[in-house]
């Protein structure tokens, strides 16, 4: 950790460009050149820092007023498909110290927490927007909640029956499961299949952030 918000350039081979804070996972913003994408990503700062506040981190956020370009990675179609990371940088397949994973889990239930928050208090008519295909406020929570055991804890052998997620103490345990094993394959060194640990966490925090703030965009009290 350091006072600077070190950042991770994913670029696509034609036309995206993918910025992710590589310490305070759930930051990752995207854009068409390497400017823009780190414009759109200094611009979610102070929404980010809601998260951070959640985390007891407030402080430490506050201090990263500089942005550090720590890494280029060379994207792939999906890169540009999305606007998503789907390239593990080096620097993510390092192996984190207990301390600092810990540290990055509780930004990840801060990311789980914020969601959870959104999910209650925005409306449930969205205005119609671009994201997410048209999904309805219960359309995007159904994907949030199905698709981290659909695609990203099951990286560390987590697989939770969608039935489950869906209900308030599944939703809990599955989380705590996922949470455990990622502590268990760091400690061994383990990646998540192809994945480092770092970058599924990273994953999973950007994919609740996005459409967390996805709904906040969309809701018509806003």
């Amino acid at each position: 950790m350091t006072d600077r918000l070190r950042v991770i350039l994913e670029i696509g081979k034609k036309r995206r460009v993918v910025a992710g804070a590589m310490d305070w996972p759930g930051l990752d913003r995207w854009g068409t050149s390497e400017d823009d994408a780190l414009e759109k990503l200094s611009s979610y700062r102070p929404r980010y820092a809601r998260v951070a506040d959640r985390a007891g981190m407030s402080k430490a956020f506050g201090r990263t007023d500089d942005l550090e370009v720590v890494e280029r990675v060379p994207g792939s179609s999906s890169t540009d498909f999305w606007g998503i990371a789907h390239v593990p940088s080096e620097i993510e397949r390092e192996i984190l110290s207990p301390t600092e994973l810990e540290r990055r889990l509780d930004l990840l239930q801060a990311c789980w927490a914020y969601f959870d928050d959104v999910e209650e208090r925005i409306s449930d008519e969205l205005r119609p927007g671009p994201r997410s295909a048209g999904r309805s406020h219960d359309q995007i929570v159904r994907h949030v909640y199905y698709n981290e055991p659909e695609q990203f804890s099951r990286k560390v052998e987590v697989r939770t029956p969608l039935e489950v997620v869906l209900t308030p103490d599944g939703l809990a345990k599955h989380r705590q499961a996922y949470l455990d094993a990622i502590r268990a394959y760091n400690a061994d060194g383990k990646p998540a299949r192809t994945w480092p640990i770092q970058f599924l966490v990273r994953r999973t925090a950007h994919h609740v952030m996005d459409h967390a703030w996805e709904m906040e965009d969309r809701d018509p009290a806003s």
